[in-house]
């Protein structure tokens, strides 16, 4: 009838209370202000749908002290992020002033990251330019894609090694879209290995053989250049 009432009910997102954990992780540097932290394949960095235990969130409230807050109470110190699968290099912060100002490197590209990925496939040119627009892919909305009205993206690669069926190279963000490095990869022609969801099958690879080795970074609080290298890909 017209100008009956409905009544909708929205269901409440409940807030999970994390708790800290005790998770063994390497710590390549740590001061007052931030922590480079060495994250192992498989670890989530915060809790999400189906990870509400063993993040890396979990392992810094199980660290103690404090932790920035500008990210939520579901993301406390986490500045930015890495795949399940991709091990390597993250910064924290340990406290909003540091987070601001390590997101606003991010975003002005004065916080470098170099990656080191195994592809499938021998590459050619010794060192190149990858540019595509990045989006959603079109036919699968949980893959991300070279697509027409996309996000520019660019990323700069070497090589480092080559053996029969496979090339190791290094890899530099100048943009920082999601799966940027897979993505174009990908599209060259030469997925990395391991990466199911991009076309990397590889028997014996139980995850994207992608990981983040290095970090440059301005101290948040200091007046003096970081430089952070992880250990080989775990």
């Amino acid at each position: 009838m017209v100008g009956d009432v409905v009544r909708v009910e929205v269901p409440k997102v409940e807030k999970r209370t994390i708790t800290g954990e005790d998770i063994p992780v390497a710590i390549v540097y740590e001061d007052e202000a931030l922590l480079v932290v060495d994250k192992p394949a498989g670890m989530v960095v915060h809790p999400a749908p189906g990870h509400h235990t063993g993040t890396l969130v979990h392992e810094l409230l199980g660290r103690g002290g404090n932790w920035s807050a500008v990210g939520g109470t579901q993301r406390p110190g986490i500045v930015h992020r890495l795949d399940k699968g991709t091990s390597g290099l993250i910064v924290v912060a340990r406290n909003d002033v540091s987070h601001r100002a390590l997101s606003s490197q991010l975003k002005d590209r004065s916080l470098s990251r170099a990656y080191m990925a195994i592809v499938r496939g021998r590459i050619k040119d010794d060192a190149g330019e990858l540019e595509g627009p990045i989006g959603r892919d079109p036919k699968d909305r949980k893959r991300m894609a070279v697509v027409s009205g996309g996000r520019f993206a660019r990323t700069r690669y070497q090589v480092v090694e080559r053996r029969a069926g496979h090339t190791l190279v290094r890899c530099e963000l100048d943009t920082g879209r999601t799966h940027q490095i897979r993505v174009h990869l990908a599209a060259l022609g030469y997925p990395i290995a391991g990466d199911v969801e991009y076309g990397g099958h590889e028997e014996g690879a139980a995850r994207p053989m992608l990981h983040a080795w290095r970090l440059r970074l301005r101290h948040p609080r200091e007046a003096r250049r970081l430089l952070a290298t992880a250990r080989a890909g775990a």
